[in-house]
């Protein structure tokens, strides 16, 4: 027997969270995968698998995000204004009608820029303690 699912419905978590606020502190509504995700965007518009790419190559492969951790997270991120899709394929690659690109919005930029500006702060104040010494060249 084979069942049908209306995905349109389907709830992908069962967890409430509040909306981003533009002015909203972003550590308490941004987890790793969506800081990451926002990062990877920040070049410019892609898609999933391309920002699954962008993420690995800039942690050097410490991270990967897999399809579904990486798809519930656009989906939260497009509910609350971070990303928005875009309704044209790039880079004539309209052979895949499935592939869908993503980019920031103002919103999701200004996110990005706080998020990065704490965690900026977070370094610094771990280099001040001693638990962070500067990064060589080309290495981690």
């Amino acid at each position: 027997m084979v069942s049908e699912v209306d995905v349109s419905t389907v709830v992908t978590s069962t967890v409430k969270h509040a909306r981003v606020a533009e002015d909203a502190d972003p550590s308490a509504v941004l987890t790793p995968a969506v800081f990451h995700i926002l990062l990877a965007l920040a070049d410019g518009e892609s898609h999933g698998y391309g920002i699954m790419q962008d993420v690995a190559r800039f942690t050097d492969g410490e991270t990967r995000l897999g399809p579904g951790t990486l798809y519930r997270s656009i989906q939260r991120m497009l509910v609350d204004g971070l990303i928005e899709e875009l309704a044209i394929a790039l880079h004539d690659e309209s052979d895949d009608d499935r592939r869908r690109y993503y980019r920031l919005t103002k919103k999701g930029l200004t996110v990005a820029k706080r998020e990065a500006l704490r965690l900026s702060d977070l370094v610094d104040a771990a280099r001040a303690r001693q638990l962070l010494t500067k990064r060589p060249k080309g290495g981690r």
